[in-house]
């Protein structure tokens, strides 16, 4: 039996990605400094949260993908879940651990991109 196999290492290359690894630092004047915590207090988030999100959304819009919040992307990704669960649920099905997962993993897939449809349909009304 290997102790190593092919799925263990593309699982073990999808967890080392998902981890923030790399720090990326500015120097700012005091006034600039408190100018950020302003707007990350306003934007109830922490400072290096805040800084994460816009850097983030920069690279997003100079890489031509719609610019979605990442609160309405997790409304989507509860929305999808409760949709894919109870349904099963009120039905009487079992929903047993590797359905679940799996579930959750489709949510995982597809939460972004519903939410990129979301806000195009929102702001089409």
């Amino acid at each position: 039996m290997a102790l190593v196999n092919d799925d263990s290492i593309a699982d073990r290359a999808r967890k080392l990605e998902s981890l923030r690894m790399t720090n990326v630092s500015s120097r700012l004047t005091r006034r600039e400094t408190d100018h950020l915590d302003e707007l990350a207090k306003k934007h109830r988030l922490q400072r290096g949260e805040f800084i994460r999100q816009l850097i983030l959304d920069r690279l997003a819009c100079d890489s031509g993908d719609p610019l979605v919040s990442p609160e309405l992307v997790e409304i989507i990704g509860v929305r999808l879940m409760l949709t894919n669960l109870l349904k099963p649920l009120t039905t009487g099905q079992k929903v047993t651990p590797e359905v679940f997962d799996g579930i959750i993993a489709e949510v995982k897939k597809h939460k972004r991109s519903l939410a990129i449809k979301t806000r195009t349909d929102l702001e089409k009304d």
